[in-house]
């Protein structure tokens, strides 16, 4: 019985001692689930600026304190994850380790590891708040600051490395706030400023009701010593808040000068913030159009940043930092005589106009303005319109393709009829040179019915293969949008006939006709080239997909330019005989568009003068010879005439 009994008492022990155990293991173990779990809650909070729940002490309190040290970071990203959590079981005490990563920097975030120190009331973890769980080493009356350090944004350089954008003296017209005396007062002043600088009121009205008490909410910029500053300027002190402040602002020499290209800087769009992930920031200047926009990433180079440790006197303590990348400058081909020359001959004209002008030896397009009568828009890489007779450089080169010369006859008559179609020349055409003449004396007159007459000698695509030599239908590689032009095959005589005059589906830009012109100067292809700094990379392909045109020759181009020859000494450009510097080579050229009777017609010149090729336009005008003409020969004297 006694050993029996023995047995049990030993039985009953050992039981009770192992249920002891796994109860005290399965405590442990959930206190470190619990701990482990707190910790997670934690990082969680950190990362949205809350205080844990629970924490030992006032939490009310911290959250206050930790709301004024976080105010200075914005809304920079802010992730934290817990690295390790470490406990003293014997003392109910622990601590969990924090990684952060503030996301100022795309390139060099801000990353740092923080300690928060533990302790366990019950079976519930809780930690003690302090500002060296933010940020290490930061004191309770400190607060975090991140100033952003804006990057020198790089320049646009011209051909001989004159700055055509720069930093240039500029003043910004708009409210401050401190300035007013009451917020009504203000948003009053806003709707005055704009309806004296010309904005639209209710918007800048809203945007100064909405800033902050200490902000200048900027209305306008105008350039140092403009006309309308000093308008702006004597009417300021009539305006309760509003202020001229003083600035730098990357502009172009004029506001006019090569605008569509160049394109325009200012504050990012909510739209381009979304679309960088995380690289443009809301207030950071971008380019918004043009080369501005297109080398946005080279220009802008990228921002560096302080963080600071603010204490409430004295000064601050910087925590880190990266310093900014500088932007890069891009070089572009655009030569700033040429381009000033080119926009003056442009400033008179009211229609849509424009002015090319490329250097055939290397493809360099020197000048690329755009009149003012376009808007804005850039007429001269991108407008499309019939070419009309500056077409004929292309139509001679097939007729030469196809076995003619400069001394082969066709009938150039006052009418062609095709298909029941009628075809005439010019207004104004001399009658002394109809009649059986030579090809010459056809493409000097620019007859038209000369050249239909010999339609019989061309497939349907002979055009669009001449065009391909010539570059009018390759694709641009400028860095900017571009177009040269569109020579469909054609698909009946009506069609070729018109299409030999320039006429019909045939599309051109004054860049696409100024490089046919080059690809003549210099006896190949010409490629147009923009920017030159960095390399812009080359399309692949041409815009007549499938087909490869014959190479233009040294021949051809020869005979082409002897064409263009004799339009001046002999033919419809003989005004151009007197330009200084060298014989010039032109081609006239008038194309109808539109239902009005008598149709309107735009206005085209061509002209090679040395190492230079022109296309000239104007979408309205009473011929080529009479509208264009006089503006190429402005242009090529002011360029041939030193000091002007």
């Amino acid at each position: 019985m006694r050993v029996g009994r023995l047995v049990a008492i030993v039985v009953v022990v050992g039981v009770v001692l192992a249920v002891g155990a796994y109860v005290w293991l399965g405590q442990d173990v959930r206190r470190e689930a619990s701990a482990s779990a707190y910790a997670q809650q934690a990082a969680h909070s950190l990362a949205t600026g809350q205080v844990p729940d629970p924490i030992a002490g006032d939490r009310g309190a911290a959250q206050a304190r930790l709301a004024t040290t976080l105010a200075g970071m914005g809304a920079i990203p802010h992730a934290v994850t817990v690295e390790a959590v470490a406990l003293d079981e014997a003392k109910g005490a622990g601590s969990v380790t924090f990684e952060h990563t503030w996301t100022v920097h795309a390139g060099r975030p801000w990353t740092y590891r923080t300690m928060m120190p533990l302790t366990r009331h019950d079976d519930e973890w809780r930690g003690t708040w302090s500002n060296g769980v933010v940020a290490p080493g930061l004191a309770d009356s400190e607060r975090l600051g991140a100033t952003r350090v804006n990057a020198t944004r790089g320049r646009i350089l011209g051909a001989d490395g004159a700055a055509l954008v720069a930093d240039r003296p500029v003043y910004r017209i708009g409210i401050s706030r401190p300035k007013a005396a009451t917020s009504a007062e203000a948003v009053q002043s806003a709707r005055r400023l704009a309806a004296l600088v010309g904005i639209e009121p209710d918007a800048y009205a809203a945007a100064v009701s909405g800033a902050g008490p200490q902000a200048f909410v900027e209305a306008i910029v105008y350039r140092d010593r403009s006309a309308d500053l000093a308008t702006a300027m004597a009417a300021l002190g009539d305006i309760p808040g509003a202020e001229a402040i003083a600035d730098s602002a990357p502009l172009a020499p004029t506001t006019a000068f090569a605008a569509p290209i160049l394109g325009r800087v200012g504050q990012a769009t909510a739209e381009i913030v979304e679309k960088s992930g995380g690289r443009v920031r809301p207030g950071d200047t971008v380019g918004l159009s043009g080369l501005q926009a297109a080398q946005n990433e080279r220009l802008a180079g990228r921002a560096g940043y302080t963080i600071e440790a603010i204490p409430p006197q004295g000064r601050p303590r910087e925590l880190f930092g990266a310093p900014p990348t500088n932007g890069r400058d891009v070089t572009v081909s655009l030569d700033l005589r040429a381009q000033t020359l080119a926009e003056s001959a442009l400033a008179k004209v009211s229609p849509a106009s424009a002015i090319v002008a490329i250097r055939p030896s290397d493809g360099h397009v020197l000048a690329a303005a755009s009149g003012p009568g376009g808007q804005g828009y850039s007429t001269a890489l991108l407008g499309q319109y019939a070419p009309g007779s500056t077409f004929k450089t292309v139509t001679a080169l097939a007729l030469l393709r196809a076995g003619l010369t400069p001394e082969s006859r066709l009938a150039c008559t006052a009418t062609a009829a095709v298909d029941g179609r009628v075809f005439k020349n010019y207004e104004n055409y001399p009658s002394g040179r109809l009649g059986r003449i030579r090809l010459r004396e056809v493409f000097a007159n620019s007859c038209n019915t000369g050249l239909i007459a010999a339609r019989d000698r061309l497939d349907p695509d002979s055009l669009a293969q001449a065009a391909g030599a010539l570059g009018l239908t390759s694709t641009p590689a400028l860095g900017v949008p571009a177009e040269l032009g569109s020579v469909p095959a054609t698909t009946g005589e009506t069609d070729l006939a018109a299409a030999q005059i320039g006429q019909a589906r045939v599309l051109a830009s004054p860049l696409g006709m100024a490089t046919v012109a080059a690809s003549i100067a210099a006896g190949h292809l010409v490629e147009p080239v923009l920017v030159t700094d960095p390399p812009t990379p080359r399309p692949t392909g041409s815009a007549s997909p499938g087909s490869t045109p014959p190479r233009l020759t040294a021949e051809e181009a020869e005979t082409l330019r002897g064409l263009m020859r004799e339009v001046v000494t002999n033919g419809s450009a003989t005004f151009l005989r007197g330009v200084p510097g060298g014989p010039v080579l032109a081609k006239t050229g008038t194309a109808e568009y539109g239902s009005d009777s008598p149709p309107r017609t735009h206005a085209w010149m061509l002209g090679i003068h040395g190492d230079l090729a022109v296309a000239v336009f104007v979408a309205d005008g009473s011929g080529g010879a009479r509208t264009a003409g006089p503006i190429l020969q402005s242009f090529l004297t002011g360029l041939a005439e030193p000091g002007r």
